[in-house]
């Protein structure tokens, strides 16, 4: 697998799929995100990660995580990013609960 995004399209693909996860892609979640990356990335990574079936979004996230050397700031920063994803729309549901789990240990 080739994955030829930036950094800022893969932290884009981490928050879109935390904000997907259960299906309910709050205007909380979606604004939040949006703090963090342009609009054109915003939609070329949402459409990905819509598309993307959750084995295809984990491979893809574990991959990028492994070609690439991530500081332990950027590791626990993007970590920090995926809860405010969860927290923005006011509560944290299991399936939020449980991919934050999986994130966890893919990424730390």
């Amino acid at each position: 697998m080739k994955l030829e995004w930036t950094r800022k399209e893969f932290e884009a693909y981490v928050l879109l799929y935390a904000a997907h996860c259960n299906r309910i892609e709050d205007i909380a979640e979606q604004n939040y995100i949006r703090t963090k990356i342009n609009e054109k990335t915003f939609h070329k990574m949402h459409t990905e990660v819509v598309l993307d079936c959750e084995e295809e979004k984990l491979h893809k996230i574990q991959h990028y995580v492994s070609l690439n050397n991530f500081s332990q700031e950027e590791k626990e920063g993007l970590l920090r990013a995926v809860k405010q994803v969860f927290f923005a729309d006011g509560s944290v549901d299991t399936l939020e609960k449980n991919l934050y789990k999986i994130l966890k240990k893919i990424i730390d």
